[in-house]
């Protein structure tokens, strides 16, 4: 099943229309944001555990989550 905004927000919390968007011109699932967040989160024990690394849907949305989390420790600073 594709992802619907509700979805994004529910695993992101609180995103722009933008980054919605984007996200969901992916035509990634549930499972893959889901998956792409964790890594974003918890790489190492990811890794650690013996998961490959991402691959398709799920390392283009790690790369988009990525660049937004860049953009916003640079808002910080």
């Amino acid at each position: 099943m594709t992802l619907s905004a509700k979805d994004v927000i529910a695993i992101l919390g609180p995103v722009d229309e933008t980054r919605i968007a984007d996200i969901l011109a992916t035509e990634a699932t549930v499972d893959d944001l889901a998956e792409a967040w964790a890594w974003i989160n918890s790489d190492e024990a990811l890794i650690n555990a013996g998961r490959s690394l991402p691959s398709g849907k799920v390392a283009d949305l790690v790369d988009l989550l990525s660049t937004d989390m860049d953009e916003f420790e640079n808002e910080e600073s």
